[in-house]
């Protein structure tokens, strides 16, 4: 599999209005998450909003529901059963599950560092998922609730919680010496990716209930990224590097390609994600083509305070790619 190629010249940029403009925290903003009809924030004031989607051409409601919460890196939740993982009151080595609307606590102190054999610092990013796991002695597959959560120290361990009382450890993979900077999880909880201060890829397996082994590591030539993001068909992931550059990965070769616009660094990075079932403003009006060319849209974020948005092309056997 080859990368799109990509130049400059496909960045789009303009000037528009926004649709709302939300002072949703007082100090720096660490993460957003959408959920069915609300936008969950988390802010570097140790609090999580969670906020009613606006309408086209109306302003954000005053009204919303907030939880003082010991601040994370990234926010995780199932749409499903509407779960938020999030680092413990007290302890930020340890993470909670909540349950919403209630805001009832549903796990607490998940990650005790006797079931790691060592204590793995703070939490710097959770993912909270289901995993089918096949029913004994039945066709049926039941579902499992996992916690995946990446450490200070470099590791990542992910846990099963079966009941309140109930956290299991499955397995611990330390590919990174520094903090995890920055995890992303495949749209089908398949596997993992994370990324240090080092030039390391680290991709762990989540499909396996217990690991023999580390997970695979990808050399890079170029340390130091703060964002990663997984497309939604688990092909091509890309980072977003102190430097500037935002590079798109083959999720299996590893091959790469760059995109030079910042000047400063990349903070954030995202595909864009039009569902089938969602429509809003002009979208009723644009075509399957244009449809299908927005969801390969890639946005990236940086300290320089500009957002880019580059239009990846198709995938052809015959393009080459930059290394």
């Amino acid at each position: 599999m080859v990368l799109p190629s990509l130049s400059p010249t496909h960045l789009l940029r303009w000037h528009s209005n926004a649709v709302s403009i939300l002072k949703a925290h007082t100090n720096s903003l660490l993460g957003i998450e959408d959920w069915d009809s609300h936008i969950m924030t988390l802010g570097r004031d140790n609090k999580i909003h969670i906020w009613a989607r606006p309408e086209e051409s109306a302003s954000i409601r005053q009204g919303h529901h907030d939880m003082l919460l010991s601040g994370c890196s990234f926010l995780g939740a199932t749409k499903q059963e509407g779960l938020l993982a999030v680092p413990n009151l007290v302890e930020s080595a340890l993470a909670d599950i909540w349950t919403l609307p209630s805001r009832q606590r549903l796990h607490v102190a998940i990650g005790d560092p006797q079931d790691t054999f060592a204590t793995p610092g703070i939490i710097m990013s959770v993912h909270l998922f289901y995993a089918l796991k096949p029913a004994p002695s039945s066709s049926m597959s039941t579902n499992e609730l996992r916690l995946l959560c990446a450490y200070e120290d470099g590791s990542v361990v992910l846990r099963k919680c079966t009941a309140p009382e109930n956290k299991q450890f499955l397995w611990k993979s330390k590919i990174h010496v520094e903090s995890v900077m920055a995890m992303a999880v495949s749209a089908g909880c398949t596997f993992a990716l994370t990324m240090s201060a080092d030039h390391l890829v680290g991709r762990d397996d989540l499909v396996v209930a217990q690991k023999a082994s580390e997970g695979t590591v990808f050399k890079t030539k170029h340390p130091g990224n703060g964002a990663i993001t997984i497309r939604g068909d688990g092909r091509i992931c890309t980072t977003g590097g102190w430097d500037g550059k935002v590079r798109l990965y083959s999720t299996k070769t590893f091959k790469s390609c760059t995109l030079a616009y910042h000047k400063h660094g990349c903070q954030a990075v995202t595909f864009a994600n039009l569902r089938e079932d969602e429509s809003c403003g002009d979208e009723d009006e644009m075509t399957t083509e244009e449809k299908h060319a927005r969801a390969r849209w890639l946005i990236a974020g940086s300290t320089d305070t500009k957002v880019s948005i580059w239009a990846s092309m198709k995938f052809e056997k015959s393009q080459k790619t930059n290394a």
